[in-house]
């Protein structure tokens, strides 16, 4: 594909997912991109994520122990989640709550979680749509609830889960988290929001906090950016900065040539494998750092 029309149609497709565009007009941009319906919709399909792609570890990896259940968060409220640990780690393991995009809990990041408790921690990835009944099986139809959801009851929701994360008999008392596009954000407001509980916070192209709010950050926080992703860029960069300018604990980085959402694997458009590897490692080695028990 000519690298400017792929760029133009990622584009395209992220004003769509992120700024609550209706189908009918992406379609009719794709199509005037592309030159007909049937070369828009191959199109769309390359760069949306596929809930029917193959994932990198299995649901039913004997290493592991998996299940999706709910879990009290205070006040009668309960969330819904899925949960992944190493069945053999022979000694306390650190804790991690995985955040999802703005589709909801996909198997894509059921998947990430078992990635994350094969690298030795404790996964649960809530479905921050509990309060609304839970994700649905239309990606769309979660986008609309998530774009209507109480963000401050979100964010409570959040910190109640890294405080019960934080309480595991089989833990180290450490609690990480890492999000991905909407959870990228959510990861930057749970650093400000969960004080001592949180030990480290990864965030994955998330759109970023007000700049003012660096001198509060706490929590040693990664962020990961993709190069070509100038929608992200506008509120990241400044926020990078003011963090720096803060002497808050930051690592940031960037990674040139690839888009927004590198490291979801479903999306065949925007999957770069080199940059994920590069940044899962990073991840898994900060997390590591900061949740392992300490000798």
């Amino acid at each position: 594909m000519d690298p400017t029309l792929r760029d133009r149609a990622v584009g395209l497709y992220d004003a769509f997912t992120h700024e609550h565009r209706d189908r009918r007009t992406l379609l009719r941009q794709m199509t005037a991109l592309a030159g007909s319906v049937a070369a828009a919709e191959a199109l769309i399909v390359g760069i949306a994520a596929s809930p029917a792609a193959a994932a990198l570890t299995e649901p039913g990896d004997p290493r592991l122990v998996t299940r999706k259940g709910g879990y009290a968060i205070g006040g009668g409220a309960r969330m819904t989640g899925y949960f992944a640990a190493p069945r053999n780690a022979g000694a306390p393991v650190g804790a991690v709550m995985v955040i999802h995009e703005n589709r909801g809990l996909q198997p894509h990041i059921e998947d990430v979680a078992r990635r994350i408790a094969l690298a030795g921690f404790f996964a649960v990835a809530p479905d921050f749509l509990s309060a609304q009944g839970g994700t649905p099986a239309d990606e769309n139809v979660a986008r609309d609830m998530i774009g209507t959801a109480d963000m401050e009851a979100v964010v409570a929701a959040a910190v109640a889960t890294v405080g019960r994360l934080g309480k595991l008999s089989h833990g180290t008392g450490r609690v990480g988290t890492v999000g991905f596009c909407w959870g990228g954000a959510l990861v930057n407001r749970v650093a400000l929001a969960a004080g001592p509980g949180l030990a480290a916070a990864v965030s994955y192209y998330g759109p970023a906090p007000d700049p003012a709010e660096a001198p509060r950050l706490a929590v040693p926080l990664m962020l990961h950016y993709a190069g070509k992703d100038a929608r992200v860029a506008q509120t990241g960069a400044p926020w990078v900065a003011a963090l720096k300018a803060a002497g808050r604990p930051v690592e940031a980085f960037d990674y040139p040539g690839v888009d927004h959402a590198f490291n979801n694997d479903t999306s065949a458009e925007r999957y770069d494998k080199a940059a994920a590897d590069l940044a899962w490692g990073r991840t898994t080695a900060f997390l590591h750092q900061h949740l392992d028990a300490r000798t």
